[in-house]
């Protein structure tokens, strides 16, 4: 119930929280696919320490490891927050500085 007697649902709550959430609609595959082109898998492994990214890397084998392994995906989730969205919105406000303003 809300303070002016409204009530509200778990499913309108659960899109709330799904339209902030910065990785949603983004598949596991995605972000690995742009993490691996951004960095390469030496990179990777150096900053999150699992074998998949260090012996004989590939997306099949990281992508099984990550679905069953939370915590491993929590961390590539955050490292593709710090550092593919972050670059996407850079570039996005890099464009808006740049971009001729309209007569």
């Amino acid at each position: 119930m809300l303070a002016d007697g409204q009530f509200t649902s778990i499913k309108e709550s659960s899109v709330d929280q799904q339209q902030t959430n910065p990785l949603h609609g983004i598949k596991l595959i995605q972000m690995l696919e742009e993490l691996v082109d951004l960095l390469g898998w030496e990179a990777m492994a150096s900053q999150i320490t699992i074998n998949c990214f260090a012996k004989e890397p590939s997306i099949k084998s990281s992508l099984s490891f990550l679905r069953r392994t939370p915590w491993a995906r929590n961390k590539v989730e955050i490292l593709y927050m710090q550092k593919v969205l972050k670059l996407n919105s850079q570039e996005v406000i890099q464009k808006s500085h740049t971009a001729k303003p309209k007569k």
